[in-house]
């Protein structure tokens, strides 16, 4: 906590302001944008590495929050104080960090990618200043952040070489999902059979069951997404700069805007439940990476390079 009380002595109102610019580079929906994006508008490979960094991270950060149960900074010490600005996307156990953690595929990934010496720079010094951002701010101590460093940078590193092909064969991609999929379930199993203690926040419990779900559907829909864009899509990354501003903006918004349109008519078919929220981030994924892309030769006919 002393590190914590030492950020608490430097705040200052426009440090406040941008220290919560910086920390959004580690929240859940830019991690999709930028991911998705990768994958539409630079390149398929480096969409799916930094998805299934994403989601192996989430998967390991959301099971070690209920393992260890850890209370925030705040909680811990009463006397402790924190940017209330960065209370809202506070929420649940604190160990470990999962901003830091989508940091590393949001920063790190396209770093390892990066060709410019410059963009490396940039991309790497924002990785440390997303996990700095949140021990400033006062929602994680330095063990929540450095653990969720390491398990991030081993995860880029580790999974960089299966993504040296830019074809991304079969060879690799198949057994890859394979273990993502036997990730999310085992991560689901855990979370419905497991009987944690009495003293569990229940919200916290629910909101990590739910997260479970969402990632399975996300990942079941992923070799789905591979097989039909390697056999029948064959979509190009390429294109003149506004068909890529159409291609992402449009794209993020339909995504978006499926994800929030689905929730109400699947809950009320599937009589709520957490099987709904699979089946909706399924959709949501499928769309994403097989329905959209169908677009792309019409947009760059639209507009094409002058």
């Amino acid at each position: 906590m002393q590190l914590l009380y030492f950020f608490e002595k430097l705040r200052m109102p426009w440090l406040d302001s941008v220290m919560m610019v910086i920390t959004q580079f580690g929240g859940e929906i830019l991690f999709l944008a930028m991911a998705i994006g990768a994958f539409w508008c630079v390149s398929k490979r480096l969409g799916y590495y930094m998805l299934t960094v994403g989601f192996i991270g989430t998967t390991l950060n959301q099971a070690l929050k209920l393992i260890f149960r850890i209370s925030r900074p705040w909680v811990q010490d009463p006397d402790f104080t924190i940017v209330e600005a960065a209370r809202a996307d506070a929420g649940g156990y604190s160990f470990p960090s999962g901003h830091t953690q989508n940091a590393a595929s949001v920063m790190l990934c396209p770093a390892l990618m990066a060709r410019k010496k410059w963009l490396k720079a940039v991309l790497w010094t924002m990785f440390f200043l997303v996990a700095l951002s949140r021990m400033y701010l006062g929602v994680h101590t330095p063990l929540d952040v450095g653990v969720s460093l390491v398990i991030g940078l081993a995860l880029v590193f580790v999974l960089r070489p299966l993504f040296n092909d830019p074809d991304l064969p079969a060879r690799r991609m198949v057994p890859l999902m394979a273990a993502l999929i036997v990730m999310a379930v085992i991560y689901v199993i855990y979370t419905n059979c497991w009987k944690f203690p009495a003293d569990i926040e229940a919200e916290n419990l629910e909101e990590g069951v739910k997260n479970g779900y969402s990632l399975l559907g996300a990942v079941l829909a992923m070799p789905l997404g591979y097989w039909l864009d390697k056999k029948y899509i064959h979509f190009k990354t390429e294109g003149s700069l506004p068909a890529q501003i159409v291609k992402l903006v449009f794209g993020l918004a339909l995504t978006v805007g499926l994800r929030i349109v689905l929730k109400a008519p699947l809950n009320a078919l599937m009589g709520g439940g957490y099987a709904a929220n699979a089946v909706r981030y399924f959709l949501m994924t499928t769309f994403a990476m097989a329905v959209w892309p169908l677009t792309f030769p019409w947009i760059n006919r639209m507009l094409p390079r002058k």
